[in-house]
């Protein structure tokens, strides 16, 4: 036993000493290596297992490797692994056929592409286009990615001086009020795009009533709605898009972005588009190599199916209110914000000891923008029994600090 925790330690070492040395730094990496999952846990070169309550930044929703999404890529990939859009192909016309049957019924067409940044970079284009206007208005506290458009479009902390020189064209609004929208949505404004959750800012939300005067505004001046569902979509709040939900006032926009839990881990990303958008696209208007590719559109056609087939919206549903009403019992939880499995938990104090704490517990959280709130995003499968898991670990913690 001795001589196995050694060579898991000399592993741990060795693999973090290489990857620093031949990587260029991204994110603060927790000191784990991850060598398998299955659905809600991770499992590392010591043999430890971590409970995944954040799912690789949302993306792991059917949780990891579940056996159909894990079968269709193994199937596909023993046919063609890649083809551009230059050709037809059955994989890519079953992934658009089905995300567009679960999609509400006024978007009608889907692009593909490779990450969520993409997917807005060419929601924002298709929106100039469609309207001959340049500006696009997004919010405080909202995140769009980090290429070029998408960062400049982000109101969020550090993230849009790290993308200088900005792309022009983009005004800040204050999420949540719509006079404030209403002052910038002049003749020059081609779109209003948002995340309907503002995941990283703190898991915010605006009353129902603020979406549906977004949708009204955008009709009567002639504005294209942008959702940007990358970490909303694909049932992480228990519908399978916040676009069309109770949440949010059952308003529609014109184009909705995707990608994190679409493919299980295959990058892919996504814009649904009204047909009214679609009649401005012509061909080679947009292009892209990578998207829409036949392993990522077996994942995309699977993850949806394995969705289905595991009733996980309702179990996410359910669990979301097993979840709150457990978190009743810690008083160091003074706010509980989101829907579904994309929740912040709010406490009077900082989160980040918490966090730290709980993944010495080996249980994975997030942080967010908003230093009192933990950030909980975890596969669409995860049980009460994890539920419990975590919340007895998280009342331990609080216990101990008081």
């Amino acid at each position: 036993m001795f001589e196995y925790l050694m060579n898991a330690i000399d592993k741990l070492e060795q693999t973090v000493e290489r990857e620093e040395r031949f990587q260029l730094a991204t994110y603060k990496k927790m000191p784990v290596v991850a060598e398998r999952g299955d659905g809600v846990w991770i499992y590392t070169s010591s043999g430890d297992r971590y409970l995944d309550l954040y799912g690789g930044h949302a993306v792991a929703a059917t949780g990891h490797c579940h056996p159909h999404v894990v079968a269709a890529i193994r199937e596909q990939s023993a046919k063609l692994l890649f083809y551009s859009n230059l050709v037809y192909s059955e994989a890519r016309a079953r992934a658009a056929e089905k995300l567009i049957s679960i999609a509400p019924a006024s978007l009608a067409k889907a692009f593909f592409c490779n990450s969520g940044t993409e997917a807005n970079e060419n929601a924002m284009r298709m929106a100039r286009m469609a309207t001959g206007r340049e500006n696009i208005i997004t919010f405080s506290g909202g995140f769009h990615g980090r290429t070029a458009d998408a960062i400049s479009a982000t109101f969020l902390g550090k993230y849009r001086e790290i993308g200088k020189p900005n792309v022009p064209g983009h005004l800040q609004a204050e999420f949540g009020e719509i006079e404030s929208v209403r002052g910038l949505a002049d003749d020059s404004v081609a779109a209003i795009m948002l995340e309907p959750i503002q995941s990283m800012a703190g898991v915010r939300m605006a009353g129902s009533e603020f979406y549906e005067a977004l949708r009204g505004l955008c009709d009567e001046r002639q504005i294209v709605l942008i959702y940007d569902e990358v970490q909303t979509g694909i049932g992480r709040t228990g519908d399978w898009f916040f676009a069309g939900s109770k949440a949010g006032d059952a308003v529609i926009p014109d184009i909705v972005t995707l990608a994190k839990a679409l493919g299980s881990g295959i990058p892919v990303g996504a814009c649904l588009v009204t047909e009214e958008i679609a009649s401005h696209i012509k061909e080679n208007d947009l292009g892209t190599t990578f998207g829409g590719g036949m392993i990522a559109m077996a994942a995309v056609t699977a993850t949806l199916e394995a969705i289905e087939n595991d009733g996980m919206l309702a179990n996410v549903r359910e669990v979301e209110e097993y979840l709150r009403e457990r978190l009743k019992e810690v008083e160091q939880v003074v706010n509980v914000h989101g829907r579904g499995f994309l929740l912040g938990l709010e406490f009077a104090d900082k989160a980040k000891p918490i966090h730290e704490a709980l993944l010495e517990r080996k249980i994975i959280t997030g942080m967010s923008s908003d230093a009192k709130v933990l950030r909980l995003l975890p596969p669409l499968c995860l049980g009460k029994e994890e539920v419990d898991l975590f919340v007895n670990a998280l009342s331990g913690i609080v216990l101990a600090a008081d």
